[in-house]
Parts: C-alpha cells; sequence; structure tokens
C-alpha cells in the first residue's frame, strides 16, 4: 500500500514539472518573440533581431540542459547497483556545448549581422522572465 502510494506521488511530480518545463520552454519564446516584435515595430529592427536571437538562444540553452539532466537521471536510476555509473560522452558534450554554441552565434551576430551585442544579452533573460512568470502563476494563478 505505502509503495503504490509513493509511485503514484511520483509520478504525479514527474508530471507536474513536465507541465512547469513545458510551460516555461513556450513563456521563454513567446516573451522573447513579444518583446522583439514590440521593439522592431517601434524601429529598432536590430534590436528586435538581437532579442528574438537571444530568446531563442536561451529556448535553446533550457531545452539541452533539460535533455542533458533526463539522461543522467535515467542513466543514473538504470545503474544504480553499479559503483560507478557510466555517462555518455555526448551527454558531457550537450552540457558544456550549449555555452560554446551561444557565444558563436553571439559573436557571429555581432560581427556579421551588425546586432547590438546588449539586445541578444536582454533576450537571453526571457528564461529568466518565463521562470519568473512561471513562479507568480504557481503561487498565485494555479487553480488549485
Amino acid at each position: 500500500m505505502v509503495q503504490r502510494i509513493a509511485v503514484e506521488t511520483i509520478a504525479r511530480s514527474r508530471e507536474w514539472f513536465q507541465r512547469v518545463e513545458r510551460r516555461i520552454a513556450a513563456l521563454t519564446l513567446g516573451i522573447g518573440a513579444v518583446a522583439a516584435l514590440i521593439v522592431a515595430v517601434a524601429g529598432a529592427w536590430r534590436w528586435g533581431a538581437g532579442i528574438l536571437l537571444g530568446a531563442t538562444l536561451a529556448w535553446v540553452n533550457f531545452r539541452w540542459l533539460e535533455q542533458a539532466l533526463e539522461a543522467v537521471a535515467r542513466l543514473a536510476r538504470a545503474q544504480s547497483g553499479t559503483p560507478e555509473p557510466r555517462i555518455s560522452i555526448w551527454v558531457w558534450i550537450k552540457v558544456f556545448s550549449r555555452y560554446g554554441l551561444i557565444g558563436v552565434l553571439l559573436y557571429t551576430a555581432w560581427v556579421l549581422l551588425h546586432i547590438p551585442v546588449v539586445s541578444m544579452l536582454a533576450g537571453l533573460c526571457a528564461l529568466g522572465a518565463a521562470v519568473m512568470a512561471e513562479g507568480i502563476y504557481e503561487v498565485i494563478g494555479r487553480p488549485a
């Protein structure tokens, strides 16, 4: 009986976390797109493009981190009886290459397209804004 309740609780928690992750991912792109559109319509299309690029990179960063952590957790569960769980090199590449990808794309957009660096950094903040919006939703807006 207790085991069944524990398994059901874990399953509900996992579903809740997956819903939160999906909302954060969607909010990241949504907040970034709305901010980029407002800035572009105001006449600063390069700034709008920078915000959109930054928000997209924030979303990619979030998704890759989520996938890498899920792979590590899955491997740890699968190898729980072994003294040293082995993690694929591809998981580590995905964990650390996301920073390189962000750096290369920001530099390329700055040099080749003359997109302001500050606008791309502002777009990267869309993930933080999405997390704050999700937190507010969980505290005051979520139905019981």
